[in-house]
C-alpha cells in the first residue's frame, strides 16, 4: 500500500469506536423511548397531550409556533431512524478491510472477529433505526391528530 492508502486506512481505522458508541447511544435511546411509547400506547385515550399542555403554557403560540413544537418533539427520533443506517453501513464496512486482509494472510480467526463486530454493528443500526421510524411514524400521526383536533376547536388561531 502506498503511504496515502495507508494514511486513508488507519483515519478510518479510528471511526470504528466512535461509531460504535453512537450507535450504542441510539440503541439505548430507541429502548428508551419504545418503553415511553408502549406506555403510551397502553394509556389510550388517557394519552398525553403534549400539544394541548404547549398551548397552556404559551396562550400566545399560533399554529405555526406549534408545528415547529410538534417537530421539535419527533426531531431525535426522525434523527435515529435516518442516521443509525448509515452509520451501521461504516461500522460495518470499517472493519472489512482488517478482515480481507486476514483472508489474504489465511488468518481466519481475525476474519471471524472482525465479521461479527462488523455485523453485530449493523444489526444494532438496523434495530434502532427500525424501533425509532416505527415511533416516529405512529407519534407523528398522533401529533397530527391533536394539532388538527386544537385548530378545529378553535383555541389555536
Amino acid at each position: 500500500m502506498n503511504a496515502l492508502e495507508q494514511l486513508m486506512s488507519e483515519v478510518a481505522g479510528l471511526f470504528l469506536s466512535p461509531v460504535l458508541l453512537m450507535l450504542a447511544a441510539m440503541f439505548v435511546y430507541a429502548l428508551f423511548e419504545w418503553g415511553r411509547f408502549m406506555l403510551e400506547l397502553v394509556q389510550g385515550a388517557r394519552r398525553a397531550r403534549p400539544l394541548a399542555a404547549f398551548h397552556r403554557r404559551h396562550p400566545q403560540a399560533d399554529a405555526q409556533d406549534i408545528e415547529l413544537h410538534l417537530l421539535r418533539r419527533l426531531e431525535p427520533l426522525r434523527l435515529v431512524s435516518r442516521v443509525a443506517p448509515m452509520l451501521g453501513l461504516v461500522a460495518t464496512m470499517i472493519p472489512m478491510g482488517p478482515a480481507l486482509m486476514s483472508v489474504a494472510n489465511g488468518d481466519f480467526a481475525a476474519v471471524a472477529d472482525s465479521l461479527t463486530v462488523a455485523f453485530a454493528a449493523v444489526i444494532i443500526a438496523l434495530m434502532a433505526a427500525s424501533m425509532a421510524f416505527w415511533m416516529l411514524s405512529v407519534r407523528r400521526r398522533w401529533l397530527l391528530e391533536e394539532l388538527k383536533q386544537l385548530l378545529h376547536q378553535g383555541a389555536v388561531a
